[in-house]
């Protein structure tokens, strides 16, 4: 397990106008990211090192975005007024913890502007849904690049913060929350109030920006 990426929910002022609020605070340039069919949302990527990116999104006037866990989480954090939505774990062993959670991992895919195309499977959306401290998880398709390739962006993840409770996170990725990465801090606060992801601090080469 490895943290992948983290997920923010596009403000009222639209996706592309929170990308690019996003992006120049930590100095990288949005990359269209395409739209999601299954799920009804569409995103903006912002590249990091490490093979980790920023993903902005926004749910789309499409049914499919009623009836998916993503599209429901995304309209609910956008119609809060945007903001952290949720971290997601890289997870090689799918199976595993499809029988641990006792649920199906669901396909997903989209496909870039450019006629790329990126292929997973991803599971817990359900669990950030009712408990937003938790990451849900993915699993890239082995023919599918990484979207973070071919950049070189010099941005890290330095720490993410948290609401809730490192015990609660720790049993449901199966180990401690550290675990998923070498270089990456957990600050985890506010145990007793409402979960979920607070902050993410970066390091850039201008210095460290807090989101």
């Amino acid at each position: 397990m490895r943290v992948d990426h983290v997920s923010y929910a596009a403000e009222h002022g639209g996706l592309h106008a929170t990308a690019k609020r996003l992006g120049e605070l930590l100095g990288i340039e949005p990359l269209d990211g395409g739209i999601h069919p299954r799920f009804g949302t569409r995103n903006v990527i912002l590249p990091l090192a490490h093979e980790r990116y920023v993903e902005v999104v926004e749910v789309l006037d499409h049914p499919s975005a009623d009836k998916a866990p993503f599209g429901q989480a995304v309209r609910a954090r956008s119609e809060a007024g945007g903001g952290w939505l949720g971290w997601c774990i890289a997870v090689d062993d799918l199976e595993s913890l499809e029988k641990r959670l006792g649920r199906q991992a669901v396909d997903g895919g989209r496909r870039m502007p450019d006629g790329r195309e990126f292929k997973w499977r991803q599971i817990g959306i359900k669990g950030l849904l009712s408990d937003p401290q938790l990451p849900y998880f993915v699993k890239w398709d082995e023919e599918s690049a990484h979207p973070s390739a071919d950049n070189n962006s010099d941005v890290v993840i330095e720490s993410l913060m948290v609401a809730g409770d490192p015990e609660r996170v720790h049993e449901w990725l199966g180990l401690p929350p550290s675990k998923t990465s070498s270089v990456i801090k957990f600050d985890f606060v506010a145990p007793h109030g409402t979960p979920g992801l607070l902050s993410v601090t970066f390091t850039t080469p201008n210095g460290e920006v807090t989101i």
